[in-house]
């Protein structure tokens, strides 16, 4: 717990068996009460090196997408009575080690939302993010912060932090079950006149690390 809060980390795997490990052992355990691992029907062992390591695992009986994902960790997260919960990708794109920062914010009251921003700082492009992964994303936060009329460094992060409230407000499972899913819960999150904070978070691009494919990039963007 922090601050008598309980803090949840839910992850919503695909293919992860070769990241879940080092992921999971830069989980600050002294803070989290419990971590919570969705297999969205992956093709590896993502599930068996999920209950090797003691975590809570959930196997979707067929590949539901990755809104899909996210709302089966949520409603598990908030069954479990979770006060923070914080979305965590298991491919080790993120560090784990700002978790603790992260659930401070909330915590404190300071934000109802926290994001681990790449754009933030310079670590994006030096992390191995593709150069067209990169532009996209800065133009895609241009035009957004334009037609919401707000102001973020990044809408695209998988990284984030949420109070439980926060969740139970939001009408999560009217949002698409693909990727855009997290774009429509920051425009609900800011339409609803809640607050989100930033913090500028490292990034890691690997050749185990889970990554959309250019397609579904340009259906995503559009």
């Amino acid at each position: 717990m922090i601050k008598g809060q309980k803090v949840v980390v839910v992850m919503p795997a695909y293919n992860a068996e070769k990241t879940l490990r080092r992921t999971y052992a830069e989980v600050p355990l002294k803070i989290v009460d419990q971590v919570i691992l969705v297999d969205d029907f992956s093709q590896d062992r993502t599930a068996v090196v999920a209950r090797e390591l003691g975590l809570q695992t959930i196997c979707h009986e067929q590949n539901k997408g990755y809104g899909g994902n996210q709302k089966t960790c949520y409603r598990e997260a908030l069954d479990l009575g979770a006060d923070i919960v914080i979305m965590l990708h298991p491919d080790y794109q993120y560090t784990p080690l700002l978790i603790t920062a992260m659930a401070s914010l909330i915590a404190e009251g300071v934000f109802d939302c926290v994001l681990g921003s790449r754009i933030l700082g310079v670590g994006a492009l030096k992390g191995g993010m593709p150069f067209y992964k990169y532009f996209s994303n800065r133009f895609l936060t241009l035009v957004q912060n334009w037609l919401i009329s707000h102001k973020l460094s990044e809408y695209h992060t998988g990284y984030r932090a949420f109070r439980a409230d926060l969740l139970k407000a939001l009408p999560l499972d009217l949002n698409s079950d693909d990727f855009v899913f997290d774009n429509q819960m920051l425009a609900q999150i800011i339409y609803g006149g809640y607050t989100i904070g930033e913090i500028s978070c490292p990034t890691r691009y690997e050749p185990e690390s889970s990554s959309i494919n250019f397609q579904r990039s340009m259906i995503y963007g559009l």
